[in-house]
């Protein structure tokens, strides 16, 4: 059990942060990643507009029999996409926990400009001392 990938989307849908924790996954290319953010930030977008419950924030879990996804969206619009192990317990706390990782090592970098790729190795030091001990 345990993580298998992470995935940071800006506002705009575009993909600016992306790592896989788990050996056996099948690798995608960068542009599959891509059009994976695309899409993903489209569904979010129309579920968000046709559900039923008023304020909803769209799409925020999907789950199969190979994998869970936990979307957290913040208030400025960026979503933290994290692919699981069916099973694996707590996935929304570990999503909140990234999302304060990258408030720590990337908003507080004064080289970070908004928006754009993250590239920040306290970043990924901090994410994978946090994600290795779940695998």
């Amino acid at each position: 059990m345990g993580i298998l990938s992470i995935l940071i989307l800006n506002k705009a849908g575009g993909l600016i942060y992306q790592r896989d924790f788990n050996e056996g996954l099948k690798k995608l290319s960068s542009n599959d990643y891509l059009v994976l953010a695309g899409t993903f930030h489209g569904v979010h977008a129309i579920t968000s507009r046709i559900s039923p419950v008023p304020g909803s924030g769209g799409l925020e879990v999907m789950e199969s029999e190979h994998f869970r996804m936990q979307c957290f969206q913040t208030l400025t619009g960026t979503k933290f996409l994290i692919f699981a192990q069916p099973h694996q317990p707590n996935i929304d706390v570990i999503v909140k926990r990234v999302y304060e990782l990258y408030a720590d090592y990337v908003m507080k970098n004064p080289f970070y400009q908004i928006e754009m790729p993250i590239r920040c190795e306290a970043f990924d030091r901090n994410l994978l001392a946090y994600i290795q001990p779940r695998q």
